[in-house]
């Protein structure tokens, strides 16, 4: 909160080892209010020591960089600040390539190509909770995560989550209705698209969502659903597991 009563902008930090990528993203930044450029790396290691100093609420991160590429830092930030959201930007929509961004921590992608507008809705989208990927290829992603995760606690851990199977549920067991919340989640749809489908007030859907987080003990929407299907919650498991 800054001393004038308004919210503060969030803060950033960019990285990426091509200084004419990180001038264009800040001129890009710079212009919204609500957001702040704070600082600058030109690689995974400079990332990695600028998170512990300035703390932002989100980076912006280059893969390919030289010392530590921006997995590996993106592990690392997430290892030790958790609640640091990390937003991968690409040249490539590769599932495979971006699969690895999102098991190491990352919120989600935006392309170096994208517009000053799109840069922007990206992040807002992370900072908001919501994915930053367009739909089809979000449920592209996770049915690809899904068919390569090996889950061996998952019945135990699921119905540790879920209350199954228990006498009494436990105190951080999802609600039937966090679970529907949950899968429509993972088809990469947004709160306003989950409040439509769920005849519930977005304000209800926001609250489910931080709920859910929360129990799943992961930082943001996208490691959630890793964590939903790494614990067999989506439908399509659960028919396996059935079979």
């Amino acid at each position: 909160m800054s001393t004038n009563g308004e919210p503060s902008p969030s803060r950033l930090i960019i990285a990426d080892d091509h200084a004419l990528v990180r001038d264009g993203m800040r001129a890009m930044l710079d212009r919204e209010l609500d957001l702040a450029v704070v600082g600058e790396a030109k690689d995974g290691c400079e990332a990695v020591e600028l998170c512990r100093s300035l703390r932002p609420d989100l980076i912006l991160m280059d893969v390919r960089m030289p010392k530590m590429d921006g997995l590996a830092a993106t592990r690392k930030i997430k290892a030790e600040h958790p609640e640091t959201a990390v937003l991968i930007v690409t040249s490539h929509q590769n599932p495979d390539y971006l699969l690895e961004a999102i098991k190491a921590g990352a919120a989600g992608y935006a392309l170096k190509e994208a517009t000053s507008h799109e840069l922007v809705e990206a992040v807002g989208r992370v900072l908001d909770g919501e994915f930053p990927l367009n739909h089809e290829f979000a449920v592209q992603l996770l049915r690809h995560l899904a068919a390569g995760e090996e889950r061996p606690r998952t019945k135990a851990l699921t119905r540790k989550l879920t209350g199954k199977r228990q006498q009494k549920p436990l105190p951080g067991s999802l609600t039937p209705r966090e679970l529907d919340v949950l899968r429509l989640v993972t088809t990469g749809k947004t709160n306003r698209q989950i409040s439509g489908e769920l005849y519930l007030a977005l304000s209800t859907v926001k609250g489910h969502v931080e709920r859910i987080i929360a129990k799943l003990e992961v930082s943001d929407r996208t490691q959630a659903v890793v964590k939903a299907i790494e614990l067999g919650l989506l439908p399509e498991q659960e028919e396996k597991e059935k079979q």
